[in-house]
């Protein structure tokens, strides 16, 4: 296939995988009540073998070829083409990881800090506890985690998948609403920062734990410590030069978007090259950087081409992954319901207790814990993560996109009951 063939195959790609984001973004949005990331998710899954494969399943292998190419050698590649679409997904993953990082609100941390803690320690605890154990009595039960993966090292993966909010989802949810100041709405911000902070951090250890060599485990984790030290205490004073040059400038300018991204493109390098992952040095890169004009700027000149261009594609990518039809029998259906239970159980019961302990009325716990049970992005960004380092299975994958999904689902509407709930008793005090 010559490089024009793969320009024009990679054309059609894009505009089916935009055309059907639009379209299930519109229909979930007005008829459903879901966010704009939930719709995407779906998307994703309509475009793989799990739908589209099914009604035209020649031409979705076409579109979308998972097959890899066989050299004359004997060797096996990926295809070029999903390579292709692998790569543009990641680069989009990256920016908006950073914009994630850019938004997180310290102050707001800061200002709950007690309740959010406790919010988070059990949104921590509880779900990795049962995801931990779920992982240790399956490991023998079916075809969930790759060969060579070790027990302890399942028990870890699973219960940091299972500990992820959808801190990017929560926090719009809540601006929409116009909740994002109360004091329910500012301790469920606050919690699902430091949630997903330590969630990410479980995760890097996981990742580097698993490496062969303890010098590799060893350097994995020094690099990814020495990285975030170096980048909050030394980078973030250096990073207030943005800041200067946006206040001279009026605005961010040309010249200020492409140092950032040089400095961001550099710093996903580095993380993923001392063997933690990219994003993860988006992130940390993110909350690093100036909170002021210069913030809102490059938000308003990337956030609307990574969101409605670039992040799809990863959205798509996942889908190509989730293949419901190897959750073929009784029983992976039964392991389905089970980690879908858990979930719900760890996080969403867990947080909402966390938060009346923290002195929320019931209502208001109930939305904060259906908000935190919420697994949505992020929960796909950790999985894809499991498939590509050789943790998990093709068929633990599918499970987990179910239970994302799920999870996801469940925030919208439950928010919008107990919010009702929380005014009806609001109105009789």
């Amino acid at each position: 296939m010559s490089n024009f063939d793969l320009f024009l195959r990679l054309l059609l790609q894009l505009t089916v995988i935009l055309v059907t984001c639009r379209i299930v973004t519109i229909v979930g949005r007005r008829y459903l009540g879901q966010t704009d990331v939930v719709c995407e998710m779906m998307a994703g899954v309509i475009l793989g073998p799990s739908l589209f494969g099914l009604i035209a399943p020649d031409f979705q292998q076409w579109l979308f070829p998972k097959v890899p190419i066989l050299l004359a050698t004997g060797a096996k590649i990926p295809n070029p083409s999903m390579s292709i679409l692998f790569a543009i997904s990641q680069i989009g993953l990256i920016i908006y990881m950073f914009l994630v990082g850019l938004e997180l609100d310290t102050d707001l941390i800061k200002q709950r800090l007690n309740g959010a803690s406790l919010v988070s320690i059990a949104g921590i605890l509880a779900p990795f506890s049962l995801g931990a154990s779920s992982a240790i009595f399956l490991y023998d039960k079916s075809d969930l985690f790759k060969p060579g993966v070790t027990p302890w090292a399942a028990a870890l993966y699973l219960g940091a998948s299972m500990s992820i909010t959808a801190f990017p989802m929560l926090a719009p949810m809540l601006y929409e609403r116009g909740l994002s100041k109360t004091s329910f709405g500012t301790l469920a911000l606050a919690a699902g920062s430091i949630d997903d902070i330590t969630a990410w951090c479980l995760l890097a250890i996981v990742l580097a734990s698993i490496k062969a060599n303890i010098s590799i485990a060893a350097f994995a984790i020094g690099g990814g410590i020495s990285y975030v030290l170096f980048t909050l205490f030394i980078g973030r004073p250096v990073f207030k030069i943005f800041s200067r040059m946006t206040k001279r400038d009026g605005d961010v300018s040309v010249q200020i978007l492409a140092l950032v991204l040089i400095v961001l493109m550099f710093c996903a390098w580095l993380t993923d090259t001392v063997g933690i992952y990219a994003i993860f040095g988006a992130f940390v890169l993110g909350t690093a950087m100036p909170r002021d004009e210069f913030a809102l700027g490059i938000r308003q000149h990337s956030e609307f081409l990574t969101t409605a261009f670039l992040l799809p594609n990863f959205f798509v990518f996942s889908g190509l992954n989730t293949q419901i039809g190897l959750v073929n029998t009784p029983a992976l259906w039964i392991i389905t319901v089970l980690i879908v239970v858990i979930a719900i159980l760890g996080k969403g019961i867990g947080c909402m207790l966390a938060a009346r302990l923290a002195g929320e009325n019931w209502p208001e716990s109930a939305t904060i814990g259906a908000l935190m049970n919420a697994r949505g992005l992020l929960e796909l960004i950790i999985l894809n993560i499991g498939l590509e380092q050789g943790i998990i299975t093709p068929t633990l994958f599918t499970m987990m996109v179910i239970m994302a999904i799920i999870t996801t689902l469940m925030a919208s509407p439950l928010m919008t009951l107990f919010l009702q709930r929380t005014s009806h008793a609001k109105s009789l005090t």
